[in-house]
Formats: structure tokens, C-alpha cells, sequence
């Protein structure tokens, strides 16, 4: 006697198992996640009030390129290892920071800033700017060759903005979904006024001109010994889940990937960690979308429940004539 098939020709006796497997892949994704990186560490309230859009809203390609867990994460340590690449950017995190003994904590409050700026009502993001510009205010020194840097230096500022737009959104390209161009544009476009808010000036706002920023910044650019102690640290970290040693590799591999081949040259990227690469960043876009069902109920969610918006508009991208909401003025500290 046959086995019995459902539409498109599966095996409908396979189906519970599929369904099991998934389930218990996603459960499994959502406590690895959710330990590495809890919720509302930044004491955001992303509930209320009712109506408020923020600074971006349910019709920015923001909200959608940030939604990708992924993409993100992946793109933020792509973003870390672009910024150790500029001494003066390096400094501040080298001189000012415990970065030695909690990388994972200084991954959690980048985390959490992001998310905060991106999803929060306009007043949190106002006050969750003020604060960042009032710690970077504090962050000055010396480079070993003599050079001052200034954490609130305009141009270390878009540098560090740039790394991680750039990170985010080839993120969500290699690993979630297909990104066209005048949607990457308008993504480079929107995110550029949390930068200015705090401080950065000629943002890149478009792939053409950010392009043409990271050509003009390679002069600056090389790895030294304080790079390659940073690098070290980030190789090691031990995030707080279960096999910490493979989720690690895995997304560095796939953040590496997303290194534009002159950052791969500066950093000495031997074929061998390429062709890692490459096998992680398939793995990656394998599993994106267990991760979309595993965090359905995330911060991009209660956002969308705010403005009265179902979540699954942000699985397609939005009219591009569509206006954004104007961005409160960050008070300054």
C-alpha cells in the first residue's frame, strides 16, 4: 500500500516529524539567543506609548534590515573587526574599556543600544542618545605615536556608524534576504540620523557613497599590534550558551565573510579562514528562518503592536515615497 502525499507530493507521514524537529530547533535557538543576549538590558519600554513611531517606524527598511537576528549579529562582527582596522576608533576601546574581561557585556550594550534607537518610542531614543554622547564625552587619550583621539570626534564617529550600517545590512543580504539596490540606499539614508544625532558628520547615503567613503578612508586604515590583541579577544570569546566554541566560530566565520576584500588583505585572512567562511555563511542562511520563528515575539513585534501594525509587514519591503517620521532632537548631555 502506497504512503500518502499531500500537495506538491510530500510524504504527509513525514510531516510531525519535520514539525518536531523544527520545534525543537527553534526552542533550542530561542534559549541560545535569549541567554546570550537577554532582553531590556537597556530598561527601554517599548510598549507604550500607543501610536509612537520612533524614529524610524513600521514603514522604514530599517525596522525590516534590524528585525534579521543573523543578519545582525554576524554583521556586527563584521562591523567590529572593520573598526579595529582604525587606530584612533581602536583606542577608545582599548584605553576606556574592560573589553578584555567582558567582550560579551560590551556585545550586549552595542546590542541593546541598536535595538533601543531603532525600536524604542522617540523619547527613549532621545534619552538612550544623550547618554552614549555623555560617555563619549569622557573618552579621550593618546595613541602611542602621539595622535590625541576623542571619542566624540566627528569623523571616528561616522567611521564606527558606517562599519556597522555596512555590516548590518550585507548581513541581512548574504544571510536573510535579497537586498536590491535603492532598498539598500534608503536603509544607508534612514539609519544615518542616529549617527548625526550623536555626533557624526557626511554620513554615507547610499551603497555608491559609502563605497566611495571606505576608498577614501584606506590610507588610515592597517592592522597593528593592538589590532591583533582585539582580534585574539573576539576569537575567543566564550558566549554563555551551550557549545559557546561553535556558535562562536560560526559567526565570526560569517561575519568574516562579509569583510570587503581589501579589509580581508589588511587583516591577513589566510584561504584557509575563507573557505570556513563561506561554509558557515551557508549554514547561516540555512537556519535564518528558524530564527525568525524562534524570536517572533521580539522587539521589531512589541514595536509593530505599538503602532497598531502587524508584524509580518516586515517580512516584505516597504513603498520607497512612503515619508518616515521626524526624529525628536536628542537632548545633549
Amino acid at each position: 500500500m502506497g504512503r500518502l502525499r499531500g500537495r506538491g507530493g510530500y510524504d504527509t507521514a513525514m510531516l510531525p516529524l519535520s514539525r518536531r524537529v523544527s520545534s525543537a530547533a527553534t526552542a533550542q535557538i530561542r534559549r541560545w539567543v535569549l541567554d546570550a543576549f537577554p532582553r531590556n538590558q537597556n530598561g527601554v519600554a517599548y510598549d507604550a506609548p500607543l501610536g509612537d513611531a520612533g524614529w524610524f517606524g513600521p514603514d522604514s527598511v530599517t525596522w525590516r534590515i534590524h528585525s534579521e537576528f543573523p543578519g545582525m549579529l554576524a554583521g556586527g562582527l563584521c562591523a567590529l573587526m572593520l573598526q579595529l582596522l582604525q587606530p584612533r576608533a581602536l583606542a577608545g576601546v582599548y584605553d576606556h574599556s574592560n573589553f578584555r574581561e567582558d567582550l560579551v557585556g560590551r556585545l550586549r550594550r552595542t546590542t541593546s543600544f541598536v535595538a533601543g534607537t531603532s525600536y524604542a518610542p522617540a523619547a527613549e531614543v532621545g534619552r538612550l542618545i544623550a547618554r552614549v554622547r555623555g560617555i563619549h564625552s569622557k573618552v579621550v587619550g593618546q595613541l602611542p605615536d602621539g595622535r590625541r583621539y576623542a571619542a566624540d570626534d566627528p569623523e571616528l564617529l561616522t567611521w564606527v556608524h558606517v562599519t556597522e550600517a555596512y555590516g548590518f545590512l550585507e548581513g541581512c543580504r548574504r544571510y536573510c534576504r535579497d537586498v536590491p539596490v535603492a532598498i539598500a540606499d534608503r536603509y544607508y539614508d534612514e539609519y544615518r540620523r542616529v549617527a548625526e544625532a550623536l555626533g557624526a558628520r557626511d554620513v554615507p547615503a547610499s551603497e555608491a557613497q559609502v563605497q566611495a567613503y571606505f576608498a577614501a578612508q584606506l590610507p588610515q586604515l592597517h592592522m597593528d599590534a593592538r589590532s591583533r590583541e582585539v582580534l585574539d579577544v573576539l576569537s575567543g570569546v566564550r558566549l554563555p550558551v551551550p557549545l559557546p566554541g561553535v556558535s562562536r566560530d560560526m559567526f565570526l566565520a560569517a561575519g568574516a565573510a562579509l569583510l570587503p576584500p581589501w579589509a580581508e588583505q589588511l587583516i591577513g585572512r589566510s584561504r584557509g579562514q575563507q573557505l570556513q567562511s563561506v561554509v558557515a555563511g551557508l549554514v547561516l542562511r540555512s537556519v535564518a528562518p528558524l530564527f525568525r520563528i524562534a524570536l517572533s515575539d521580539g522587539i521589531s513585534s512589541r514595536a509593530c503592536r505599538r503602532v497598531g501594525r502587524d508584524a509580518g509587514i516586515l517580512m516584505q519591503w516597504p513603498e520607497l515615497d512612503v515619508p518616515l517620521p521626524a526624529p525628536s532632537l536628542a537632548p545633549k548631555a
